[in-house]
């Protein structure tokens, strides 16, 4: 039988990372807010993180937390994310932010609920699709700001500096991106 419900955790990701980079948690704790007795809670997943404290560790480690989150857990050939019973999905609607593909794949998946940090600016490797499954967005690429309602779409091709936000209570965006660990060979500009 294999359990559907099992919610991905960061801790595990956060220490991989950490490891590869050589830091202790002080040297970690010393380039972001939380305090290293959190952090240790945090890497051995007995405190969960806001988005925002989740985000100075990440911008500590040099990644993002979607990588994080894909070196938490081992690829699944089959894998189902349950809406139902998945703590991930009960923080993701207080503001935040959970995973919709587990381990380490070709593709990320994430879903974010609620404000975003406008003032974050972001630029991946590879393409990247947003989709808006509820109230609007607002996006900054190329100079130009996006609207985008329900139901909308928008492609980002790899290496286009961008910034988002939701405009509206209750906004819940879907965001699928090629992995960075993947090349991706560009053809000429459409």
């Amino acid at each position: 039988m294999v359990d559907e419900s099992a919610a991905p955790q960061v801790g595990a990701g956060i220490r991989r990372r950490r490891r590869v980079l050589d830091l202790t948690l002080a040297e970690v704790a010393s380039r972001t807010a939380p305090s290293v007795p959190f952090l240790s809670q945090v890497e051995n997943d007995r405190a969960r993180s806001s988005m925002r404290s989740l985000q100075s560790i990440v911008d500590a480690l040099g990644t993002t937390a979607v990588q994080l989150l894909s070196a938490a857990d081992g690829p699944r050939r089959v894998d189902v994310v349950r809406a139902e019973g998945d703590p991930g999905l009960a923080s993701a609607r207080e503001g935040g932010a959970r995973s919709l593909v587990r381990g380490q794949h070709q593709l990320h998946a994430l879903e974010f609920v609620g404000a975003h940090d406008a003032d974050r600016e972001f630029e991946h490797r590879n393409d990247e699709l947003m989709s808006v499954a509820d109230g609007a967005a607002e996006v900054v690429a190329e100079g130009a700001t996006r609207h985008l309602r329900r139901g909308d779409t928008l492609h980002l091709t790899g290496r286009v500096r961008h910034r988002w936000r939701a405009v509206e209570p209750g906004t819940r965006v879907v965001l699928v991106a090629v992995a960075d660990h993947v090349d991706v060979t560009a053809g000429p500009p459409r």
